[in-house]
């Protein structure tokens, strides 16, 4: 049995914890700070992502093709992007290039600043929103999502996972009062529509199964509302995205995820190779789904989807892990083990370290990472706290 000096030592090991999550998360802000005031001052080659978005959107305003080449290579190269690459070009589908469209009406400098502000607004919402769907817990553990590293690397480089999270985030806390606006909420998850197939697969059966079908209207409406859009700026997108794709050579990029690591190790050639895990997942996904059918709950049960969405997706990105933060914070209120919160900052600061010292985005050194969330979430809700610490954790600070 416990000793009476054992219960302050665990509640003074709780607030240790608590104030060293903290901390990561507010020195996280003052980086992020830091950089939002540097950024007016960067060149295109400090910004090599959003150089792309920006230039993308200077060809649609003049009604001009975003996928040609010689085009894209003097706007980027004008503002001093010299990528060893080649050109690079905006790869998401056409019906995201209403994302890119006002960015042609303003500079780089102040685009970028813009950019960044809504990127960090998207973060900063979305673990808002998450907070507030797990009963505005009367603790630290937020700070675990607003400094999540990929989230932070994502910011930093420009890209548009952060934009894919919110809508996420927003489907969670919408799709039972407000159907038709959750999915309205989805076509920011289909900016990157490959990091959501399990689950997207799953949504379109628990649709079906509970008749859920103002929400397949919504992201119909918005998705046709998207494809408007960019048939009135550019007509020819589809087509040209299409010539774009084939000639691209995306096949022999080393993308550092474990579906194209299992492609070059069997055979480089063979593409469909990329695409087996997801395929298995998907088929798991299904069966998944199929047991939980009348109980499904896609805070508790989506969690898991959406971390092995991320695991076998066919090409991710480091940055593109900020969409598990939806999970990972799940795992975080629902853990009773405060080691498991200790590993997971520890692990988040470790990715840190590993771009800090200069290591390449396409290194095979970040392969570790969505692995890693996976088996963190496994290991932290297999420690769930009981009903009473539950309801003890979720107690609201006075004040």
């Amino acid at each position: 049995m416990a000793s009476k000096t054992d219960i302050p030592t665990a509640g003074a090991m709780h607030d240790i914890v608590d104030l060293l999550i903290a901390a990561v998360g507010a020195l996280t802000l003052a980086f992020i700070a830091l950089f939002l005031c540097a950024s007016p001052l960067a060149n295109g080659e400090d910004r090599r992502d959003f150089v792309v978005f920006w230039a993308t959107g200077q060809q649609l305003v003049h009604h001009a093709n975003p996928y040609d080449g010689e085009a894209m290579t003097r706007i980027e190269r004008s503002v001093g992007f010299s990528s060893k690459d080649g050109v690079l070009f905006m790869r998401n589908l056409p019906w995201c290039l209403p994302l890119a469209l006002p960015l042609g009406f303003i500079g780089l400098r102040a685009g970028s600043f813009l950019w960044s502000l809504a990127l960090l607004a998207c973060l900063l919402y979305s673990v808002l929103l998450l907070w507030r769907m797990h009963g505005r817990p009367g603790n630290s553990l937020h700070w675990l999502g607003i400094s999540f590293a990929p989230a932070v690397l994502c910011l930093l480089m420009g890209q548009t996972s952060l934009f894919a999270l919110l809508g996420y985030v927003l489907f969670l806390d919408l799709h039972q009062r407000r159907p038709f606006m959750a999915g309205i909420s989805l076509w920011l998850c289909a900016l990157k529509p490959h990091l959501f197939l399990p689950l997207g697969v799953v949504l379109l059966a628990w649709i079906l199964v509970s008749k859920s079908y103002k929400i397949l209207a919504g992201a119909a409406v918005a998705i046709a509302a998207s494809c408007a859009v960019i048939s009135i700026v550019a007509p020819s997108a589809w087509v040209n995205y299409a010539v774009m794709m084939r000639t691209a050579g995306i096949e022999s990029t080393h993308i550092p995820c474990l579906s194209v690591a299992l492609r070059f190790w069997l055979s480089p050639q063979t593409i469909w190779l990329s695409y087996l895990p997801v395929a298995l997942a998907c088929v798991w996904a299904l069966a998944y789904f199929w047991r939980r059918r009348h109980a499904w709950d896609w805070m508790k049960d989506g969690s898991l989807l959406m971390l092995i969405s991320l695991v076998t997706a066919p090409y991710s990105w480091v940055y593109d892990d900020g969409l598990a933060i939806a999970a990972l914070l799940q795992g975080a209120y629902l853990t009773r083990s405060r080691m498991m919160l200790v590993i997971l900052a520890f692990a988040s600061i470790l990715l840190d370290i590993e771009f800090l010292c200069g290591i390449k985005i396409y290194s095979s050194l970040y392969l570790w990472t969505s692995p890693a969330w996976l088996a963190w979430y496994l290991c932290a809700t297999s420690i769930k706290k009981t009903p009473a610490e539950t309801i003890g954790s979720n107690a609201m600070i006075p004040g």
